[in-house]
């Protein structure tokens, strides 16, 4: 084991690796410190195996739109252990590749517990000691376990625990309809679970646009998924059949019924044990990271990213923000001193996907900032409904003296995660609607409906 690095990251997952990958391209030796897999929770028990079994659930499902061109499809010899397998496969393939543009990129790849024990020092299990210039942060976050709601991964899931099951409840309890609960509820329906997803908030997605989430829930109710929004979890009873959760809304309480009960209220970061405060790090009361320009903590010489620290808790902010820290250490200097939040795109692969950016709708009523608003319709656009994917529509907020995107942009429909960039380019880049609709795009494409929007902006939609 080499003993001196000019950076060593902690942490494995998306930011750490794109960090350490970064650094070494800009001539920098590395070494990655890992307890668990590479790849962090993101590859191996987030994104990338719930988006495998999102893709299975879509297939299974559109198995029975056969039937309208005369095709039966006997579709009662699922075996859902064959599912869990098949993204369990994704991952391993995955997280190969990972380590693999690691070694090829000259990282050296330490497994073991890391702490920090002194001044550009690490010891690895308490015994081995590496150092270096710098020191990167990157140790992500994990399920936040509530009491009352402990999880045992037989009954009462967290996010891993769901994608290790292997057999399919009839009935299934979501507490919290973030990302993560609504994106199991599109699966779990899909696959044939009878599902109630209950939300503290008035509306699944509590950071998304209103207006885009109601689409999204007229679906998901049309689907045949129980929806409680405004509604509270009191209490948690396992039973011999599962569990019973008792919620609370304004009608008063009720006692749902289930076999399994998935728990998704948050995630909080993983920051003990690996002697940040004793080096002068500060943490906040949550025990989130401090940082500041070039995502610098307090102490000299150490680096923070990720789900650690206060910034949106996604995989390609960490990316962005490790590529940031890695090029200020080796004193290049970086496009920004810092991720801009309302630069940042949001992402849910349910059907139909949502995604977004920047202002909404009911933050800027709030503050009293005036906005044009400007919606177009998905069925406006003939793609649409040449592929039975009619649900959805494409929202923009504007300067209202210069029509100029203030950076608000919400997306619900097929695709919506894809679609999302072209106006986070056209934000990016301060084009004008002008600048987008008077561009040719390709028809039929589900594109057009952000043609169509900006145009829009000033009333002169062709097809809305």
């Amino acid at each position: 084991m080499s003993a001196q690095f000019d950076v060593v990251v902690i942490g494995a997952g998306p930011g750490g690796y794109v960090s350490a990958v970064h650094a070494s391209q800009l001539g920098l030796k590395v070494a990655v410190i890992e307890k668990d897999n590479p790849c962090g929770v993101c590859l191996n028990w987030g994104c990338i195996p719930s988006k495998n079994l999102i893709h299975q659930a879509e297939m299974f499902h559109a198995m029975k739109a056969m039937e309208a061109v005369g095709v039966s499809v006997d579709r009662s010899g699922l075996d859902y252990s064959k599912v869990q397998q098949n993204s369990r496969e994704v991952v391993k393939t995955l997280t190969g590749g990972v380590a693999a543009q690691l070694k090829r990129n000259k990282v050296e790849m330490i497994q073991g517990t890391a702490r920090i024990t002194g001044r550009g020092e690490v010891t690895v299990d308490g015994e081995h000691k590496v150092t270096a210039r710098n020191i990167l942060v990157a140790t992500g976050s994990r399920a936040m376990n509530i009491p009352g709601f402990e999880f045992d991964e037989q009954v009462v899931l967290s996010s891993s625990g769901i994608l290790a099951m292997t057999a399919l409840p009839k009935r299934l309890v979501i507490l919290g309809a973030g990302t993560i609960g609504c994106e199991f509820a599109y699966v779990m329906n899909r696959f044939g679970v009878k599902v109630t997803l209950v939300e503290m908030a008035d509306h699944l997605l509590p950071t998304e646009d209103f207006e885009t989430c109601a689409v999204l829930e007229k679906c998901f109710k049309r689907d045949g998924i129980e929806i409680l929004t405004g509604t509270c979890a009191k209490s948690l009873e396992k039973t011999a059949a599962g569990a019973t959760v008792t919620v609370e809304n304004a009608d008063g309480e009720q006692v749902l019924n289930a076999e399994k009960v998935l728990v998704v209220f948050g995630r909080e970061p993983n920051t003990e044990g690996l002697g940040l405060q004793e080096m002068g790090v500060k943490l906040d009361e949550r025990g989130y990271v401090e940082i500041g320009d070039y995502y610098q903590t307090h102490s000299p010489g150490i680096y923070a990213i990720g789900d650690i620290t206060r910034t949106p808790a996604l995989a390609h902010v960490a990316s962005a923000e490790g590529e940031i820290a890695v090029e200020h250490m080796a004193g290049h200097s970086p496009a920004s001193k810092r991720v801009d939040p309302d630069l940042v795109p949001s992402a849910i692969y349910c059907e139909p996907q949502v995604a977004g950016f920047g202002l909404r709708e009911d933050f800027a009523r709030a503050e009293g900032i005036e906005v044009k608003k400007a919606t177009f319709a998905y069925p406006g656009a003939g793609k649409t409904i040449a592929v039975g994917k009619p649900d959805g529509r494409v929202k923009v907020l504007c300067d209202p003296d210069t029509d100029e995107l203030l950076g608000g942009a919400h997306i619900v429909g097929h695709n919506a995660t894809e679609l999302i960039h072209e106006l986070l380019l056209v934000k990016s880049a301060e084009l004008l609607p002008e600048d987008v609709s008077g561009m040719i795009h390709a028809h039929p494409t589900i594109s057009e409906t952000i043609m169509e929007c900006m145009r829009n902006i000033n009333g002169k939609a062709i097809h809305g």
